[in-house]
């Protein structure tokens, strides 16, 4: 997709967005929405797009970092539902639970008990959320092995984007098949009636984008609340002689350097 069709359509879809987001609020809704995908599939850049215009005080990036001694000792989904959404607000999961469905048994980091322990008890878990409100939806962003070739090769010879290939990514690019395995198990034991798993194909990244916030706006119930969207009249701006203020002129401040004269 060209990027001037792609920022046409983002700028009508993040209206939809808003008009979401202020359901959201006014209705006191819970949405999760989970993001899994293999490395480089674009799962943060999708992230970054829905996030682009919107409130961060609503919308809120759960993307957890291992876990600490202490967290290791809790019960598996603790950490987790620590992040989970209170009434009004959206919480955007940049990997989540799963990390125990796919990439901890295949890295080795948790053992056979434990896998098919959170394979048995994520179906549950996942029920209990839905039956408390919370509306979850689970997207896995889809990655050919050519795309996710290219865009490890972009990655491995640009600075700027050097720090999102990790040990792991790589490791996780040696052993794509048994990923693959993993994922596929993960797809039959946790798509639920309650919770299916939703698949983007993430080869194209504008159009994984824009398709993935059309699906988002098509699962959500919301409105257009008119009046929410009223044009804002701004009061007067209060004058420094209405208050008696004089003001500071602004060449003595200490300024930072113009780095771009003219």
């Amino acid at each position: 997709m060209k990027a001037k069709q792609f920022e046409k359509e983002l700028e009508e879809l993040e209206l939809e967005l808003a008009k979401l987001q202020e359901t959201v609020v006014r209705k006191g809704m819970k949405i999760a929405i989970v993001f899994e995908g293999r490395d480089a599939a674009g799962k943060g850049g999708v992230i970054k797009t829905i996030m682009h215009r919107m409130n961060p005080r609503i919308w809120r990036i759960a993307a957890l970092s291992k876990p600490s001694d202490r967290e290791r000792t809790q019960w598996y989904f603790q950490r987790y539902a620590a992040h989970l959404p209170a009434g009004g607000e959206i919480v955007l999961f940049d990997r989540s639970w799963y990390n125990r469905a796919v990439i901890e048994p295949v890295m080795g980091f948790c053992s056979q008990d434990q896998h098919d322990t959170f394979m048995r008890d994520a179906p549950p878990f996942e029920k209990m959320l839905v039956d408390s409100g919370i509306l979850l939806i689970k997207y896995w962003v889809h990655v050919s092995a050519d795309t996710q070739e290219d865009r490890f090769q972009e990655r491995a010879i640009d600075v700027r984007k050097r720090w999102k290939l990790s040990p792991i990514d790589l490791e996780g690019r040696r052993r794509w098949a048994e990923f693959s395995k993993a994922r596929d198990k993960m797809f039959a034991m946790t798509s639920t009636e309650h919770a299916p798993w939703r698949i983007i194909d993430g080869d194209d990244k504008r159009k994984a984008r824009l398709n993935c916030i059309r699906s988002i706006l098509d699962l959500i119930p919301y409105e257009f609340n008119e009046k929410a969207f009223d044009p804002i009249e701004l009061p007067a701006r209060q004058t420094a002689e209405q208050a008696g203020y004089v003001e500071t002129p602004f060449k003595t401040l200490n300024h930072i350097k113009d780095y771009y004269p003219g």
